[in-house]
């Protein structure tokens, strides 16, 4: 995180748990939210200005779909897609319909769907893969089929079944494909070994979305649904389960943030109640109540507290201590409840804490420490809809609609566009910062943007 450095008690809290500062770790996109595990890097100078045809290193067509953010590690730019194939399972017919959504377009509330019609499941087969390709060139470096699958579930429409970003710690690849399995894969590509954690029942059947997250040792795996929701940690040479708490959460679709904090790691994963347990044994240390339903965003770390966000039928922020013990609902250093995003995770950078309103294209800047707004609602001209995380680096903060239009800022306050970038590409996933490159996976493309 990148607080001016400022805060040296944080910058020790970050080095011991993640095993070095975070100077060092700019060199890779490790997992989907960077280096920092909030959307920004400490260093390198990312452009601020391009198009479809300018200052674009490379593209490549990726094949399938997927919406995962791609994550970086020394020459490989890795990424997750399903591929649909033409083989039809036995006894189906290969005219699946079109998913339905609700009337807001929205994922539904609820833990049996909020009334809203589950779409029909697909028929067709579908590959399941990891892929490399080099940092410099766009070339392929390899391609990795670890399961063939029909989904149960037709998904959202704007959903894929390659919505979780793989983790990386430099020595393996851990992707996880939901009900479709977890895998661990070498830096080559091999598969090392699989885990199946059931199948899950998400509501309305509008798809599987969160990421794995790593703690030392171990994988956090995420299970939030309309069935028996858990959170479990798999060891990481070889998948065995070490621990699974049980959740009286409905689905879910937010990635757990691992917080090292006086010789303990917590493991934080949002929800209606948010909630931290211990990544050694799995057991509860602290929960807060009061977000809103259908969470997504992921908490973030910030000094001795944890930010959590919910923003559908509602907003909430709430700032929660580390020190928590039981039950601390209506505790919070500091909370609001007027703008929060839906799908996107705010950034933080420099102290502050960039969100959106829902998905739409209304921002908003507040101080991390206080929860007071520098910047109130103000909107993004031309930007529709946000479902990628906003990212920041090098004074500047980077909003990416799903028309792939990204809004660049000068950060803090007042609002101050520096450039509009377009591409003629649909980006659901966040952008990716190593340096002075930005990758960017659009719904056909993988884009290298230098």
């Amino acid at each position: 995180m990148n607080f001016q450095l400022r805060n040296s008690a944080l910058s020790l809290t970050l080095a011991l748990a993640f095993g070095s500062m975070s100077f060092a770790q700019d060199a890779n996109w490790e997992s989907w939210r960077g280096p920092n595990f909030n959307g920004s890097v400490t260093s390198g100078k990312p452009p601020i200005n391009w198009s479809s045809d300018s200052h674009i290193k490379w593209k490549i067509t990726v094949p399938g779909a997927g919406s995962s953010t791609p994550i970086i590690h020394g020459n490989q730019v890795i990424v997750l897609s399903a591929i649909k194939t033409d083989r039809v399972k036995e006894g189906a017919s290969d005219q699946a319909a079109p998913p339905a959504e609700n009337s807001q377009g929205d994922r539904p509330e609820g833990r049996r769907g909020g009334g809203v019609r589950r779409p029909p499941a697909p028929t067709n087969f579908h590959e399941f893969v990891v892929l490399s390709y080099d940092r410099a060139t766009g070339k392929e470096l390899w391609k990795t089929v670890v399961v063939e699958n029909v989904p149960h579930e037709a998904g959202h429409n704007t959903n894929t079944f390659a919505s979780s970003s793989p983790v990386t710690d430099g020595k393996m690849i851990y992707a996880s494909f939901g009900s479709r399995g977890i895998y661990c894969l070498d830096m080559n590509g091999k598969v090392q070994w699989s885990k199946q954690l059931g199948t899950m029942r998400t509501a309305a059947g509008f798809g599987e979305g969160a990421s794995a997250a790593l703690a030392g040792d171990k994988l956090i795996v995420p299970w939030d649904h309309e069935g028996e929701s858990f959170i479990v940690a798999l060891k990481t040479s070889d998948g065995s389960e070490i621990w699974r708490t049980p959740r009286s959460e409905g689905t879910c679709w937010s990635t757990p943030l691992i917080v090292q904090h006086k010789g303990r790691t917590q493991v934080i994963a949002n929800g209606r109640t948010v909630r931290s347990y211990d990544a050694a044994n799995g057991k509860l240390i602290w929960e807060c109540g009061g977000q809103t339903s259908n969470p997504i965003p992921t908490p973030i770390l910030f000094g001795e507290n944890v930010i959590c966000m919910t923003g559908y039928r509602g907003n909430s922020i709430l700032s929660i201590p580390l020190d928590s013990q039981g039950d601390v609902t209506g505790k919070s250093t500091w909370t609001r409840n007027d703008s929060a995003p839906y799908v996107p995770t705010a950034t933080l950078y420099e102290g502050k804490l960039y969100l959106s309103k829902g998905n739409s294209g209304v921002i908003s800047c507040v101080d991390a420490k206080t929860g007071d707004a520098l910047i109130s609602d103000e909107r993004l001209e031309g930007v529709q809809m946000m479902y990628s995380s906003p990212v920041a680096a090098n004074g500047h903060v980077y909003y990416t609609s799903r028309e792939g239009k990204t809004v660049v800022l000068k950060s803090g306050a007042p609002l101050q566009v520096v450039a509009t970038n377009q591409l003629d590409d649909t980006v659901d996933s966040s952008l990716a910062i190593v340096g002075n490159s930005i990758f960017v996976r659009g719904l056909t493309q993988l884009y290298c943007i230098e």
